[in-house]
């Protein structure tokens, strides 16, 4: 189609601000875009949409549609949502290289000017895509009950007799048809993410064809233009953080108008992933606020206000305040250099190797929190859910080349049972290490850190520390992707002088915290109790006698404490964990 085109459509609001001499340009797609440098997603003759998040000031204009000219790009429209009117240094700098630039009404949609272009574009090669689009149009317009990739992937099915899945880089189902026919299942999902990020890394251009049991099934990228401007532009992390179109079928054989169909569906797909990027960016802003506090040494009440503050937002309609969970991750690769300050590198606490397994060098000046962060929203969704609302649970913040989730969980009961709750670090490493550890091939790593529950602010410092320290153990130990939780951390060895204070207190309040709120309800004498059973060797005649209790008494409150932690004092660690919690608190 051609440029003057667009401006026949008032439906699309756009508004001529430049380059009418070159109306006559015809549009070969389209794509939308905040990166400073989108160079390496565009081929030429695309429509470029920006909400004008790149822009800085008025000196970025010249640099980014250089940058478009020389990719070949047909024209550009900048969206009024954002900062109003179009700046005048950005329609002097399209002037100067003679490229196109139109203005988009705030009251305009971009996924309805991808919509049109792309119909208008493909209409003419596939009759069958332009009524999937026009479907989809049809679906993003009718309301939440009706939107969403899996009516797309119905529609692939029911108009084209394609049956796809939409999976995340770490193997979960994000949508598949809801229409009749054997569901995915979640090991066949991992292994086709895993070809997926293992042929990525090759740097071949999608589709890419994969057998198993049996069925040939080709691959298609999702790639999101909507990442931030400091978005990864090593093809290794972009990889990380792409989702994958899974079709049902061997596409090797396909004709151009087929393939040109499917990328124009993946297109589409993108719009509404860029759509839920969006979503993410107060729960981002939440974490990172939090963070902030916690890390600056904010007093505790600012912290509840601020944890109150996101706790509506991050699990609506809780009535009380929830408890919270932390979890650390962190990528780095081979070449990036280690360096002071960093964890696992020289200065670094003591008892964790500067070097990795195998002699191999980690950490580093390569900035690896945005792909982290990405990697830290997909992966900690639970991986037998599917779509994305799961996810719109979790804030995660990145700082200093680690990326840091917030998450919330729903508030228990006062009476401690001593059951594990939230996130655990072998079920999360057991559902995304295999696909992961294609994507991050022979040259890259993901170490993650799960602290404890807390259930207020005074504990979410020791549980960011907690968190840190973890996955300081995870990177000591051997693989591609590895996991360390807050149980890792009770054995004696680490809580040493040398261990921070913030990973003292953490243990010390999981162990004795239970015992103490059970006190202070029900004048029990726990504390006491427990003091004086390790002090008598774990004697119940001598604990007894000591305490004025007769022994059916004192091993009732021996299997209430038992009860609240968890723990057995029975066993020899147990004893010995309980008995540095209380030297130490």
């Amino acid at each position: 189609m051609r440029l003057r085109a667009l401006l026949d459509t008032d439906a699309l609001g756009l508004k001529l601000l430049g380059g009418e001499e070159e109306l006559d340009r015809t549009v070969r797609g389209v794509m939308t875009t905040d990166l400073r440098d989108p160079s390496r997603y565009l081929s030429g003759g695309e429509l470029v949409l920006t909400g004008l998040a790149w822009r800085r000031g008025p000196a970025d204009s010249e640099s980014f549609v250089r940058i478009l000219v020389q990719a070949g790009v047909a024209a550009l429209a900048a969206g009024e949502a954002e900062l109003g009117d179009v700046p005048d240094d950005l329609v002097l700098a399209c002037a100067r290289h003679r490229l196109p630039l139109f203005a988009v009404n705030e009251s305009v949609a971009f996924a309805t000017i991808t919509e049109h272009v792309v119909r208008q574009v493909s209409g003419e090669r596939a009759g069958d895509l332009a009524a999937v689009v026009d479907r989809h149009r049809r679906m993003m317009t009718s309301g939440p009950a009706g939107g969403g990739p899996d009516v797309v992937l119905d529609l692939l099915g029911s108009d084209l007799d394609l049956r796809a899945w939409l999976l995340s880089p770490a193997g979960r189902l994000i949508a598949g048809p809801k229409v009749a026919g054997p569901a995915l299942p979640a090991g066949v999902c991992a292994k086709l993410a895993a070809e997926h990020l293992a042929a990525g890394r090759t740097g071949r251009r999608g589709p890419h064809r994969v057998a198993l049991g049996g069925t040939t099934y080709s691959l298609f990228p999702i790639r999101s233009s909507g990442r931030s401007p400091q978005a990864a532009r090593d093809v290794r992390e972009t990889v990380l953080s792409e989702w994958l179109l899974a079709v049902e079928a061997d596409a090797g054989d396909w004709p151009e108008e087929r393939l040109d169909l499917l990328h124009g569906v993946t297109q589409l797909i993108a719009v509404e992933r860029d759509r839920r990027d969006a979503a993410r960016t107060v729960r981002r802003r939440l974490a990172q606020e939090v963070l902030e506090l916690v890390q600056t040494g904010a007093p505790p009440a600012e912290i509840a206000a601020r944890l109150r503050v996101a706790a509506p937002v991050l699990l609506p309609g809780l009535g009380a305040a929830p408890h919270w969970q932390v979890v650390v991750a962190r990528v780095e690769w081979d070449d990036a250099p280690a360096g002071p300050g960093v964890p696992g590198a020289p200065g670094g606490p003591a008892g964790v190797p500067a070097e990795g397994p195998g002699g191999r060098r980690t950490g580093g000046t390569v900035d690896g929190g945005p792909v982290a962060q990405s990697l830290l929203e997909e992966i900690l969704v639970d991986p037998l859910s599917t779509g994305p609302e799961p996810s719109d649970r979790i804030a995660v913040a990145h700082t200093g080349g680690e990326a840091i989730a917030l998450v919330p969980l729903p508030a228990v009961s006062s009476e401690h049972d001593g059951s594990e709750s939230g996130i655990l670090a072998d079920a999360l490493l057991e559902a995304v290490r295999d696909p992961l550890s294609a994507g991050l091939d022979d040259d890259g790593r993901l170490t993650l850190g799960v602290s404890a529950a807390v259930h207020s602010a005074e504990g979410l410092r020791g549980a960011l520390e907690e968190a840190r320290h973890a996955r300081r153990v995870a990177a000591a130990r051997p693989g591609r992707v590895c996991a360390a939780g807050h149980q890792e951390l009770a054995s004696h060895v680490l809580l040493l002088p040398f261990v921070p204070d913030d990973v003292r207190r953490a243990f010390t309040a999981r162990l004795l915290d239970p015992l103490k709120d059970y006190d202070r309800r029900h004048r029990a004498e726990l504390i006491p109790t427990l003091e004086a059973f390790l002090d008598c060797d774990g004697s119940w005649t001598r604990c007894a006698t000591r305490l004025h209790l007769h022994v059916n008494t004192l091993r009732y409150r021996v299997g209430r404490i038992e009860q609240l932690t968890g723990r057995d004092l029975s066993r020899l660690e147990d004893k010995l964990d309980f008995f540095l919690a209380l030297r130490m608190s």
